[in-house]
């Protein structure tokens, strides 16, 4: 009897050891339901039910990131269409080390939400997928999973849609929950806006002129009140006529779209530097004198129409200020869609028309404020440097979209050194532009300043040798999109050296920066060099986002004993599971282990590793002869550098043996 059990148990011990590395994972898991809203309206709704200790990626991530997680609706041409984009409730956000800027996750749950309008009302199936990453702290699954929604027939609202209508509400409260908010954040960077477009010299100096203009002219001190609360009212009602006709001309989707495409992105920028060198002194930028005119002449006539003219003609005269901060902002709100860009100009107006209301009630409070002068004309040309940065961003994201690398990270930072270098310069009394006047001293405030700005320059250069810069991560590319991916200035120095050079690179290999690991990314290229060179191959089943993959190759791989065998003790095959170009159309198939489609490279590695390795985490590692048998059994991640080391000594020991 023991004879017999003892190696039903040492082969039940190994399969246990097996299934701690060789394991299908499935975190995330997919429930639809349908809302009806009447008159063939429907909220689709996806549920993600998240196991515990992992996390989804939110829809939005910044170039660079991992994976977001992406809905695609089957195209049934006439048959219904999408209203807005799909909504999602509140994740948590937090800065990534790994991936070195702010990513929202969800965990436990997550719900979003797509509306849609049926045209046609014979349809009652919807059929899609969703493309998602998730994670815990060890590994990643990079997933699809099919969607599909059950309409009712024809128009009309039925007990059981009701009953998904009320199972839903908590879910739909916590989206109009999260509207308001990005509503509320849009109005409170609108105001701020609206303030500093208030201490422009296109507009500060009209305070004390028009509160006097209605306080002097009118008969008494209550209608100057009056009129000056009508010239405020009248001052939003015409910014918000600007946000609505943009809303309605264009439609937040449209709108949407434009502020994600690369050709609207370069326009913007060049827009934004012409109106730089503007605010800079180099000219100015009016509506035609014609518009004044005619506008001066209509308020001249006085009463409730004259007042919305004097406000109109505000506008006017003040565009050359104002102007590039609203085009900015209706740009931003406009990415938000719906009513944003409607908010936003309420929030901006509202900043603009509260002074001269204010100041119109409380005469006595214009002595108070500064006096015009110099200082206006330094707030205009710290406005002016602060929008040619800014430029820069919207060509950096049509340069990433098009990975053209012509402004690659070394250099967007090199510019924003020189930007905010020749402002510190201005704001310490250095340089001199066209408008300023003489400078005798130098004011504490603008010293303060200055120093301010001269600090954030230093803290910058470090970004040029590869430091990450959290302050400013949002704005220049990623570290991997660099022009010198070893760090400006960087010398490779011994640590094991490959005598590979880059012109002596074997059929579809590369070299993997910053350590010059020689790599294949195609499965049978690197077999084949692993049989030339007689040496045991490594398959590294990994993510372009995938969070511990790159903990592996920043912290365990560069430690010399592993980076020396990764170096030139194996060859390494790096099969990228989330790699989303297309297969040829004969080469695209149909698992026969998953029923899945097989349409991608990404999809034919992972399809790889779960048919043969029973797995679908990644990092996922594989040391494995020249006949495709494992030499060792897989290990997945592993952040003790000395325990994945013996891994990949043991491997290499049962080739030698083999």
């Amino acid at each position: 009897m023991k004879t017999f059990l003892a190696p039903l148990f040492v082969s039940f011990l190994f399969l246990c050891g097996f299934s701690s590395n060789a394991q299908i994972f499935e975190p995330v898991k997919w429930k639809t339901d349908v809302e009806d809203l009447g008159d063939d309206t429907y909220n689709l709704i996806m549920t993600a039910t998240i196991d515990d200790g992992w996390y989804l990626y939110s829809q939005t991530v910044p170039d660079g990131g991992p994976i977001a997680t992406l809905f695609t609706l089957e195209s049934e041409e006439g048959g219904y269409e999408l209203i807005g984009e799909t909504a999602e409730e509140e994740g948590k956000t937090k800065f990534d080390k790994v991936f070195e800027m702010e990513l929202t996750t969800f965990t436990e749950t997550a719900t979003f939400t797509q509306k849609i309008k049926r045209i046609n009302g014979d349809v009652t199936t919807i059929t899609g997928t969703v493309d998602f990453q998730s994670c815990d702290d060890e590994k990643c699954i990079f997933e699809m999973a099919d969607l599909e929604f059950e309409l009712p027939k024809g128009t009309g609202t039925s007990e059981s849609q009701s009953g998904s209508k009320t199972k839903n509400k908590d879910s739909l409260e916590a989206d109009d929950e999260d509207d308001a908010k990005g509503l509320w954040a849009i109005f409170f960077i609108a105001f701020l806006s609206g303030f500093a477009a208030l201490l422009t010299p296109c507009v500060f100096p009209m305070i004390p002129l028009t509160v006097s203009f209605f306080t002097k002219q009118s008969k008494n001190k209550a209608i100057g009140i009056k009129n000056a609360i009508l010239y405020g009212v009248f001052i939003i009602v015409i910014y918000v006529l600007l946000g609505s006709m943009v809303t309605a001309i264009f439609g937040s989707d449209v709108l949407n779209e434009l502020s994600t495409s690369v050709w609207f992105n370069v326009v913007f920028f060049l827009l934004l530097v012409v109106f730089a060198i503007s605010f800079l002194g180099a000219f100015e930028i009016t509506l035609p004198q014609s518009w004044a005119n005619k506008v001066d002449s209509k308020a001249s006539k006085g009463g409730i129409v004259g007042i919305f003219f004097m406000a109109l003609a505000l506008a006017i005269v003040s565009f050359s200020c104002t102007g590039p901060i609203v085009g900015g902002l209706l740009v931003e709100a406009a990415s938000k869609g719906g009513i944003a860009p409607i908010v936003g100009m309420l929030g901006f107006s509202l900043a603009i028309a509260l002074p001269f209301t204010l100041f119109a009630i409380f005469p006595g409070w214009l002595n108070s404020l500064p006096k015009s002068g110099g200082w206006l004309n330094t707030v205009k040309v710290v406005l002016g440097f602060l929008e040619l940065a800014f430029a820069f961003k919207f060509l950096s994201q049509a340069d990433l979209v098009l990975q053209l690398h012509l402004l690659e990270r070394e250099v967007f930072i090199a510019i924003w050194i020189a930007i905010f270098g020749a402002l510190s310069l201005y704001l310490l009394g250095k340089i001199r532009l066209p408008h300023d006047g003489p400078l005798t001293h130098i004011s504490v405030g603008r010293l303060l300043l200055g120093l301010l700005t001269l600090s954030f320059v230093i803290y910058m250069l470090p970004g040029l040798w590869g430091a990450p810069l959290q302050l400013i991560s949002a704005f220049p590319p990623p570290l991997e999109y660099s022009e010198a991916p070893y760090g400006v200035g960087y010398t490779k120095l011994g640590g094991g050296a490959t005598a590979l050079g880059a012109e002596e690179l074997p059929d579809g290999g590369h070299l993997m920066a910053p350590h010059d690991i020689l790599h294949f990314y195609d499965y049978e290229k690197g077999l084949k060099y692993a049989k030339e060179v007689n040496k045991p191959v490594m398959i590294d089943f990994t993510g372009w986002a995938c969070v511990n993959c790159r903990k592996m190759e920043q912290n365990v791989w560069p430690e010399p004993g592993v980076l020396n065998i990764l170096k030139n003790e194996v060859v390494l095959i790096s099969l990228y599971v989330d790699d989303k170009r297309e297969l040829p159309e004969d080469e695209k198939y149909v698992s026969p282990e998953t029923g899945k489609k097989i349409k991608t490279i990404g999809n034919k590695w992972s399809d790889l590793q779960i048919v043969r390795y029973k797995a679908n985490a990644q990092p996922y590692y594989v040391l494995m002869g020249h006949d495709e048998q494992n030499l060792v059994e897989p290990e997945d991640y592993t952040p003790d550098a000395e325990e994945y080391e013996a891994w990949l000594k043991s491997g290499i020991e049962a080739f030698k043996n083999n």
